[in-house]
């Protein structure tokens, strides 16, 4: 399988030297170049690791440590799995919806330029927006919960700022002591979300940055909203929900072509549904690749509404009062199935861990962690 790393091993270093501003180059954010750095040397001995040892055939296997950069498709399993068993205690017994708020074109340059203050006025905008319209007594009369989270891209890469959110299906009153349950398979009217998502978000830039000038046709055209019941089951929405959590631009598994003057891709087609492939050279995948590198400690996941650590109290009162309400026990939530995408990246990612140990040489024998490796170790495969 071809890999993002194979990409910029190739292809990393005109690109540096294109954006090398002492050259005359256009200079490159700190972030893209963390990003190039850490893909390049995950798992890989430069970061180091441990070396395992076959107690039946003696065959050595080299387990080397990832680099954890966000942007980086070959890390996260760990951290998704972890992610999940902490949001298990915070889910609510109810149903669930699905919003996704899309930026207008006219208004992505000024996203763009000013990324750590317009993402965060974006997503704050968005969940705000929710929570108001769904506090009027015509929809849900309650706070709902809100966990939103960033991405900006197509499956192109090309740049498409929007939010994702997760919204709870009822909200609690003022005081806690009522669930309000939304509508089945209705939450709040999408035009009018569209309309005040548009209205916070101007008067937040206007307030925050006077200098910019964004174009008069981002206020005045509809922006694109949806939102989509997802029901209930706690453990599926959540799987589905990590997908967009710790999803990166491209998955390696996406990546069907490279040589020495380009790479090939594949991506679905919107309108259509079928998988396309697009070939792009090794210098605009690049630098598609890296514009949806994030600027460092800005979250691409915020939690609003009930889910805001400060109303912690009202949304464990309301997950008493819905277990309450149920006639019986909830039956085991199935585990939503992986996508093809998704599960052959789990499995190129993986590494001996304590729970599956068995020797990949001869199938028979286990493997005992006989050393560490360190950072730039001269052993190696």
């Amino acid at each position: 399988m071809v890999e993002v790393a194979d990409v910029f091993r190739r292809f990393a270093d005109d690109y540096l030297s294109a954006h090398d501003a002492g050259k005359g180059g256009a200079s490159m954010l700190p972030s893209h170049r963390r990003a190039i750095t850490d893909i390049l040397a995950c798992r890989t001995e430069a970061l180091g690791g441990h070396l395992w040892r076959c107690d039946a055939c003696s065959a050595e296997v080299y387990s080397y440590h990832s680099c954890k950069n966000r942007s980086c498709p070959k890390c996260h399993t760990d951290q998704t799995e972890r992610w999940l068993e902490a949001r298990k205690i915070e889910m609510l017994p109810c149903r669930y919806f699905h919003v996704t708020i899309t930026v207008p074109e006219e208004l992505r340059d000024v996203l763009r330029a000013n990324q750590r203050d317009g993402y965060a006025l974006l997503m704050k905008a968005v969940a705000e927006s929710i929570i108001e319209i769904a506090r009027d007594p015509r929809y849900v009369g309650a706070t709902v919960g809100v966990l939103a989270v960033l991405h900006t891209w197509t499956q192109q890469l090309l740049y498409h700022p929007h939010v994702h959110c997760l919204v709870t299906g009822g909200g609690v009153s003022d005081d806690g002591s009522h669930w309000h349950p939304a509508r089945n398979g209705f939450l709040v009217p999408v035009r009018a979300l569209a309309k005040l998502v548009r209205g916070k978000l101007k008067a937040a830039l206007a307030k925050r940055r006077p200098d910019q000038v964004v174009p008069k046709a981002a206020w005045g055209k509809p922006w694109v909203v949806h939102c989509t019941a997802w029901g209930e089951g706690d453990e599926a929405v959540l799987r589905y929900l990590a997908r967009y959590v710790f999803r990166v631009a491209i998955t390696n598994s996406r990546i069907v072509g490279l040589d020495e003057n380009g790479v090939t891709i594949r991506h679905k087609d919107r309108k259509s549904m079928q998988w396309r492939t697009t070939r792009l050279s090794g210098h605009e995948f690049m630098r598609r690749f890296l514009q949806h590198v994030l600027p460092k400690g800005l979250h691409k996941v915020r939690y609003y509404g009930l889910w805001h650590p400060a109303r912690r109290a009202h949304a464990e009162r309301a997950r008493h009062m819905l277990l309450l309400d149920r006639p019986t026990a909830p039956c085991p939530a199935t585990r939503s199935p992986e996508t093809s995408d998704h599960a052959a990246d789990r499995s190129a990612n993986h590494t001996p861990s304590d729970e599956t140990r068995i020797c990949p040489g001869c199938k028979q024998g286990r493997l005992v962690r006989a050393g560490r490796l360190y950072p730039k170790h001269a052993c190696g495969p």
